[in-house]
Order: C-alpha cells, then structure tokens, then sequence
C-alpha cells in the first residue's frame, strides 16, 4: 500500500517538477504525512527526483537538440552550489532546518506566483547577465539544500541568460536539475541511510511525472496550475509554519 501511495505522490510531483519547478511542494509534505522526518524526508524527495529529470529529458530531445553550447555554460555552475548545499544541509542541525522549511517553501509560492521577465538574452544588459550567472550559483547552493522552488528561480534566471525560447530553457532546466540531483544523492549517501524501500516506487512515479510534465508543456497553458500551485504552497507553508513553532 505504501508503495503504490508514493508511486502516486511521484507521478503528481513529476508533473508539477517539469510543468513548474516544484515537485517538492508535493512530495516533502507527502513523505512528512507519511511519517518521514524533516531531513529524512528532503533526502528520500531529491533522490527519487533524479528520475523525474531523466523523465523529463527524455521527453525533451526536441527541445534540448541544440541546447548543448548553455547546457555547458550553466550546468557546471549550478554543481559547484549544489555541492556546498548539499553540504550545508548535514552541517546545521535537523531542528534548524525543520523551522526554516516553511519560510523557504513560502518563498517557493511567491516565486511561482510573481510573474518572471522572459526577455531572450539578446534585449538584456550584460550586466544583468553576469548577475544571473550568479544567481545560478545561488540557486545550486539552495537546490543542493532543499530545493523546492529551484526550477523556477532557475527558469527565471535562464529568461535573462538564454537566447532560447521558453520551451527550450525550460527543458534545459530539467536537465539540469537532474545532474544536480544525482551528485546531492551521491552527497546524501556519503552522510545518511538512504530509505531504498521509500525511493524506489517515489522515483517510479517521478520518472513517469517527469515523462508527462514537458508534454504538458508543449500543449498546454500552464499558467493556471501554476496559480494552483502557488497557493498550495502558501496554505502548506503556513501548516508547517504551525507545526514548526
């Protein structure tokens, strides 16, 4: 029964991770509702995320053909911040990152919320690029640490940066983030018991989440979920704001 409940949590979440970015604002709350730990919880999520990245890319070869020249530029970038998160995340103690969990997934639904300028990098100040290249990092450190909300200030990011089309950096990002995520699980395994028995139907329903996630946004305006997802994410913040304090 715990099996096929989480194999359910991933397929929703594997949607929601390449439709929006934010698969961890269903899956983190789903494995604490199931009994996991915080920090427990954040490691069984980013695991069995690797496979919705490798759903997503997969289903993204048409988008990503050509994409290779910035997938070099930014993916070294988001590792290097991916290593110190996934780092910091053992370095604080568990109650510390149980109390900053809502403020971050707050900041996840104001992100989802807000409009993001997706101006190609052509029209943008080279400033503003290298401050994005910046931020990329910033957004790695985060992803490495918690994450939720990583793939949409990454997209952000990627508006200023990219001379691609929405779609394209948006597969970009997919790609990405599943890199990403398999060196924090290689982090993960080196300090904590990764829980295989909750990982494994979690990473079968990402990978057929993340499957469906780009189809969905190939075809479909997904600027109604994400407003559905945004305010999901406020109610869940402050649930766990209650339960934290």
């Amino acid at each position: 029964m715990l099996g096929f409940i989480l194999i359910i949590v991933g397929v929703l979440a594997g949607i929601c991770n390449a439709v929006a970015g934010l698969a961890s604002l269903v899956a983190y709350p789903a494995l604490l509702a199931l009994g996991l730990p915080p920090i427990a919880a954040n490691v069984t999520d980013t695991v069995a995320l690797i496979f919705s990245g490798i759903g997503a890319t997969v289903s993204s070869q048409k988008e990503l053909r050509g994409a290779h020249h910035e997938l070099w530029t930014f993916l070294p970038i988001t590792l290097l911040g991916c290593i110190v998160g996934a780092l910091l995340l053992f370095a604080i103690p568990a109650k510390t990152f149980e109390r900053v969990v809502p403020f971050f997934i707050l900041f996840a639904a104001i992100a989802e919320l807000i409009p993001f300028n997706r101006q190609p990098s052509k029209t943008a100040k080279p400033g503003a690029k290298v401050w994005a290249l910046i931020g990329v990092f910033f957004v790695g450190v985060y992803s490495g640490y918690f994450g939720a909300a990583a793939g949409v200030l990454m997209l952000a990011l990627l508006g200023v940066i990219s001379s691609e089309p929405f779609v394209k950096y948006n597969a970009e990002k997919n790609m990405i983030f599943a890199v990403a995520n398999v060196l924090s699980a290689i982090i993960y395994g080196t300090h904590i018991q990764l829980m295989w028995r909750w990982i494994i139907p979690l990473a079968l329903g990402f990978l057929i989440g993340g499957y469906i996630g780009p189809i969905i946004v190939r075809h479909t305006s997904t600027h109604l979920l994400k407003i559905l997802i945004g305010i999901g994410a406020i109610i869940l913040a402050i649930t766990l704001f209650v339960q934290a304090y």
